[in-house]
């Protein structure tokens, strides 16, 4: 059996610019002032992460960045939850993405779940928006909301489907599929193999660059998809 850890952003779905709307919203609740900037588009990194970046980088006293980052990182899912005909209207399933997972999902051999910089409630928002939930295992997944430090996902999802489904899991079984350098860093350090896809801000080149074991332009070609994921051959 080979886990596959899906990304969600820029991977399976772009949500426009409904992320940051909800990152502007909720600062501006907590904080009491609009944000002058927002986390950039794209990188990856863990939502607690960006949410530490983004305190900091519009002058939050340093005292007071734990206790506003706690509140946010509560107040995000319930935010988004809101915004979800927008993300609808002004996003889109990226082309080729409910046909990959499907083909994942079918292989006897293969369970697909997610490794992602979301929160687990956002990132479930997200996947049922689109009609990918049932297409994934969220239960053995990884997210910021289990750890910040996006490599020690891998492990923790590893654990996870290893206790559901009674199987060791590790770099050899062990794919993640994304478009970020966070996703190639993710996977090498902590401990998977890595399709890199270049649907995001990430040029093929810099995510081959990086060290994903393979790149795809998109995922339109299932069968390679499934290739490269059983054999790490093309």
């Amino acid at each position: 059996m080979i886990l596959v850890l899906w990304d969600i952003d820029r991977t399976l779905v772009y949500v426009g610019d409904i992320d940051r709307l909800v990152y502007r919203t909720v600062f501006e609740e907590v904080v009491g002032r609009a944000p002058e900037r927002l986390p950039a588009k794209g990188t990856g990194v863990t939502m607690p992460v960006a949410v530490q970046e983004l305190l900091t980088v519009n002058g939050v006293p340093g005292e007071q960045i734990d206790a506003f980052a706690r509140r946010i990182i509560g107040l995000m899912p319930g935010e988004l939850e809101r915004h979800r005909e927008r993300m609808l209207a002004e996003g889109l399933l990226l082309p080729g993405a409910a046909e990959s997972l499907t083909a994942v999902r079918k292989s006897p051999r293969l369970l697909p779940s997610v490794v992602t910089g979301n929160l687990r409630a956002s990132a479930e928002i997200k996947l049922s928006a689109f009609g990918l939930i049932g297409l994934v295992d969220p239960a053995v997944g990884g997210y910021a909301s289990d750890d910040p430090h996006r490599p020690a996902l891998v492990g923790i999802a590893q654990q996870r489907a290893g206790a559901a489904y009674e199987y060791f899991f590790d770099q050899s079984n062990t794919v993640i599929v994304g478009d970020s350098l966070e996703d190639v860093r993710t996977g090498r350090e902590g401990g998977a193999r890595v399709i890199g896809v270049a649907s995001g801000t990430t040029s093929a080149v810099d995510l081959a660059d990086a060290g994903a074991d393979h790149v795809l332009s998109d995922l339109t070609d299932p069968s390679q998809l499934l290739r490269l994921i059983g054999t790490g051959e093309t």
